[in-house]
């Protein structure tokens, strides 16, 4: 389709932004910002961004549940989508709907002008204009690469979450813990609340945090948790908030991201006052697709989106405390830019049997890359190769038993494409 005919749905939209960029990740604020002056549009809503390595996407369902459970009114952008691009922008608890996306995909496209924008720049800025004309109370971003260099950068924040600090994006953010958190902790702000999710940072979050003047607090030093089998206490500055309930996430992780959760909302309470209530309520409702997701019936089975060396320890933890499976199948698909190798070695005594898939597009590992990188690290993979994660998951449905369990995990690719077969079977 040329430029010049602009496209008047969110399908056309898309298929014009993804011809012209593809993918394709280029770093800096200076095309954004260009453009964001350009529209012209402000929000006098209160903006959290949430950076991190693993545990933003969880942070930001919880944060959005908390606060319309407050009875405020809630912007979410976050990103990549499972199903549909909608899920990335969600107005109150809902996704936004297609006439509405793609007007705002007009709206930034007339401000651009000659200004280059990649596809998530673009989506960006078109989330921004949806948040702005919805008059909300409340407005969360999700940052989706790095922080100081992402496009969500541009927006002032009130309040800065960063979860987790790991190994990944290293060819963007730099081959050492140190410097990926400074890249996370450009998204600070003088004066403002810096809550940090990860016990043990580098030594960069405090380091930028200080040349800010950001005010930083810190998991286990300055808030934190502690718990039993029933229920939770929260710890910070002058606060103890006690007798909550478990989130209704799973996953071991879950409570350093709750209670970061919890950290930024006190921090910022004189101007977003949420009742013990709320916190309750919204932690109990929150719901996230594809982050240690169990569906019910038998056998087992877990999705997740686990795709760094990081996220898959923790999603081996997590099995590690479901309770005993006589066999474990593992669906996998991964993209060649990651560290398949040492991902895998941190889940692979939790498999009993791998099921190896391609993913479409040029970072996608084929099933037979894939399948040789696994037997490099020492995985047996045995025969299977599948030419989808959809193809795979069948292949373990039909093989495994009743009392049996099936994790799909690897990207955000693999668990969608399973989830089309999972629902055509129900």
């Amino acid at each position: 389709m040329p430029d010049s005919v602009l496209p008047g749905d969110l399908a056309g939209w898309l298929a014009l932004i993804e011809a012209r960029h593809g993918q394709r990740i280029e770093l800096g604020l200076e095309r954004v910002a260009a453009v964001r002056d350009a529209m012209g549009l402000s929000s006098d809503a209160i903006v959290i961004t949430v950076a991190g390595t693993n545990g933003k996407g969880s942070s930001c369902a919880m944060l959005e549940a908390i606060c319309l459970a407050a009875g405020y009114r809630v912007g979410l952008y976050t990103s990549p989508h499972l199903m549909r691009y909608n899920e990335r922008v969600r107005i109150n608890g809902f996704d936004t709907d297609d006439a509405t996306l793609a007007a705002a995909f007009a709206q930034v496209e007339q401000a651009r002008g000659d200004t280059y924008l990649t596809y998530f720049e673009h989506g960006t800025l078109a989330a921004w204009a949806c948040f702005a004309d919805a008059a909300l109370d409340v407005i969360i971003l999700e940052v989706g690469l790095g922080g100081r260099l992402d496009a969500t950068n541009v927006f002032e924040s009130d309040c800065a979450i960063v979860t987790s600090i790991a190994m990944d994006h290293m060819e963007y953010l730099g081959d050492t813990l140190e410097a990926i958190g400074r890249e996370k902790a450009g998204v600070f702000r003088p004066g403002r609340p810096a809550i940090c999710a990860d016990p043990q940072p580098p030594a960069t979050i405090e380091a930028v945090a200080a040349e800010v003047g950001a005010q930083l607090q810190i998991s286990g030093r300055d808030f934190g948790f502690s718990g039993d089998r029933t229920q939770w206490k929260f710890w910070g500055p002058g606060v103890r908030r006690g007798g909550l309930a478990y989130p209704a996430l799973r996953g071991a992780n879950q409570l350093l991201n709750a209670s970061a959760v919890m950290a930024a909302l006190e921090a910022i309470r004189d101007r977003l006052p949420v009742s013990m209530q709320a916190i309750r309520e919204g932690m109990m409702l929150v719901d996230l697709p594809g982050r240690f997701q169990t569906l019910p019936g038998q056998p087992a089975v877990v999705l997740d989106v686990a795709h760094n060396p990081q996220a898959v320890g923790v999603l081996a933890e997590n099995l590690a405390n479901m309770g005993y499976y006589p066999e474990t199948w593992a669906v996998v698909g991964m993209m060649a830019d990651k560290a398949v190798e040492a991902s895998l070695a941190r889940i692979k005594h939790r498999v009993d049997h791998w099921l190896p898939a391609s993913l479409p597009g040029p970072r996608g590992l084929s099933a037979d890359d894939l399948a040789a990188r696994m037997t490099a690290a020492g995985i047996d993979v045995g025969d299977h190769r599948h030419a989808s994660p959809a193809d795979a998951y069948r292949a373990a449905r039909a093989a495994a038993q009743d009392g049996d369990r099936i994790i799909v995990f690897g990207s955000f690719l693999t668990v969608a494409d399973a989830l089309v077969a999972i629902r055509a079977e129900r």
